[in-house]
């Protein structure tokens, strides 16, 4: 008899302690500050910081996350330098990578170099740019085509935003290939 009361008890325990439970909102939060930060105004005054300014200029020298920094500079010497010097760090490049090299290709450099690489895109034929080069007439190599496609080049720009550092290396192989080809 007394465990069947034991039973009963516990059965009413748990039922008013989950009774009022919620999944989607927790009904208590320990530290909240944790959860919800205080909001700050953009470049208000903040009595947190030494400067009274709330936003804060990164620390000299920081990387940014997930960031590797280019090995030679935006400079006519860098690019000199990286095409003499300048090596993919991609160990192979197999037939998938190929494939999506070909796709970022079409995407970005298609438009004024030509599916080909013969310097005969939609806006040079329709005579938007004109003096781009086929690949044939140029002395090419890896490390100087990424660092363009990095930086830019006389008309065209930089693409540094829009692709990542492995997709320039591999759309670099790529135009090698187109190259090879013409």
């Amino acid at each position: 008899m007394k465990s069947l009361y034991k039973i009963v008890a516990l059965a009413a325990v748990s039922t008013l302690a989950t009774s009022c439970f919620n999944k989607e909102k927790p009904n208590y939060q320990l530290f909240p500050n944790m959860y919800e930060s205080v909001a700050y105004e953009t470049y208000s005054e903040s009595s947190a910081f030494k400067n009274g300014k709330e936003g804060q200029v990164p620390a000299q020298g920081s990387v940014p996350r997930g960031f590797t920094p280019e090995e030679y500079p935006n400079t006519p010497e860098g690019l000199a330098a990286a095409r003499l010097n300048s090596k993919s760090p991609l160990d192979s490049i197999t037939e998938g990578d190929m494939t999506k090299a070909k796709q970022l290709y079409t995407i970005y450099c298609a438009i004024c170099h030509g599916d080909a690489g013969d310097g005969k895109g939609n806006l040079v034929k329709r005579e938007k740019f004109l003096g781009v080069p086929s690949y044939a007439e140029r002395e090419l190599t890896e490390g100087g085509i990424y660092h363009v496609v990095t930086y830019g080049l006389n008309s065209m720009g930089s693409h540094k935003n829009q692709l990542t550092q492995t997709e320039r290396w591999m759309v670099a192989a790529y135009v090698l290939k187109l190259k090879s080809e013409l």
